[in-house]
């Protein structure tokens, strides 16, 4: 099976994140004025952090009926979406190690 096909097979969590954290986020990038530079302290991709800050300026950032999330459940997702990604890794690795060694021989 071909390397990339199988790193698209694999899902990758989805993330979720407190109301807080985002807030706090949206503020950092109010005082930073870089969304990138927040991004990249927070470890988080820019096109969400661009998404809740558009969505703080319309004050749809955190809705009435949107469910809490706990830190727990943050960090539990969090860890599923390194996981995968980890499992990833190692499974190209895995390729490229067997891809050299045969070249090796």
């Amino acid at each position: 099976m071909d390397v990339t096909l199988e790193a698209k097979m694999i899902k990758i969590p989805k993330q979720e994140y407190t109301a807080q954290f985002k807030e706090q986020a949206v503020k950092r990038v109010a005082e930073v004025g870089s969304i990138g530079r927040v991004a990249e302290e927070l470890g988080l991709v820019e096109q969400t952090l661009r998404n809740w800050v558009k969505a703080a300026q319309a004050g749809k950032l955190n809705p009435a009926g949107a469910k809490a999330i706990t830190p727990e459940q943050m960090e539990l997702s969090r860890l599923r979406a390194e996981n995968a990604r980890l499992r990833m890794e190692c499974a190209i690795l895995k390729k490229a190690t067997a891809y050299f060694a045969k070249d090796a021989r």
